[in-house]
């Protein structure tokens, strides 16, 4: 019995998923648990290291908790955004397949990273709880559809970087250093309501900073989330997620030629 083209689909980034994790992970003794070490121990050094002089800035926050739902929504979107640059000319070879479609490539990266990042996630805030770090998951649908719309989002803008890193491969390289900014103006490493209100105008147009906001009010209660907002993230994510496919669609016959 044939196959409908929504199932030929799921096999075919169930193909790539496994052939991404084994290509990335496969090679290190540790095998795929290096894959939830290696971020893991990425925060865990940068909570030492920044640990003692927030806490002494914002005693009333558990800074850990704070830092983890900042800075795992920024890697989960530049690591979706900027591994779709290159996907083409990495897995040129398969396109040869007719089931095998770029945007695959794409979906099967950013369901990796989500994996990864929510599992580091989960696993980071537990220890932190042991450490004696007080949270509460007070608004778990808000963390849950902040966190889908950003990873909507970050598809959309890989897309959108994987149409431009093969037409201009220049961009491969510029683009992750144009996004560097973000870590300083996504509320990574402070509160937005510390933050003059001059400025929000600014800094809310960025959607990750809704995101962070809304993640961080989330679990600890009493945070003020005033100024982000759930609707203005579904609408930019939307836009985004229908651009990156127009984009996609008008140049993926000259992307698989070129």
């Amino acid at each position: 019995m044939a196959r409908s083209g929504l199932n030929v689909q799921s096999a075919t980034i169930n193909a790539l998923f496994f052939r991404e994790i084994r290509t990335r992970f496969g090679k290190f003794r540790l095998g795929y648990l290096w894959a939830i070490l290696e971020p893991s121990a990425h925060l865990l050094i940068l909570m030492a290291i920044f640990g003692f002089i927030m806490h002494r800035t914002m005693p009333d926050i558990s800074f850990p908790v704070f830092l983890l739902n900042g800075i795992i929504p920024y890697f989960i979107f530049s690591n979706i955004s900027t591994r779709s640059l290159g996907v083409i000319d990495a897995n040129q070879g398969l396109f040869n397949y007719r089931p095998v479609k770029p945007i695959d490539t794409v979906l099967a990266r950013a369901m990796l990273e989500t994996i990864i990042y929510v599992t580091v996630y989960i696993f980071l805030m537990l220890i932190v709880w042991a450490a004696g770090e007080y949270f509460s998951v007070a608004n778990l649908l808000q963390l849950v559809g902040a966190w889908s719309l950003l990873i909507i989002f970050s598809c959309g803008a890989g897309l959108i970087f994987m149409v431009i890193g093969k037409t201009y491969t220049e961009t491969q390289k510029l683009l992750p250093i144009l996004l560097k900014p973000l870590y300083f103006i996504s509320g990574i490493m402070f509160p937005l309501h510390a933050v003059p209100k001059d400025y929000w105008p600014f800094l809310l147009w960025n959607p990750l900073l809704h995101v962070v906001e809304l993640s961080r009010a989330a679990v600890m209660p009493g945070y003020s989330s005033e100024g982000v907002s759930l609707i203005y993230l579904a609408i930019l994510t939307l836009t985004t997620l229908f651009l990156g496919l127009a984009i996609y669609r008008t140049r993926e016959e000259a992307m698989l030629t070129s």
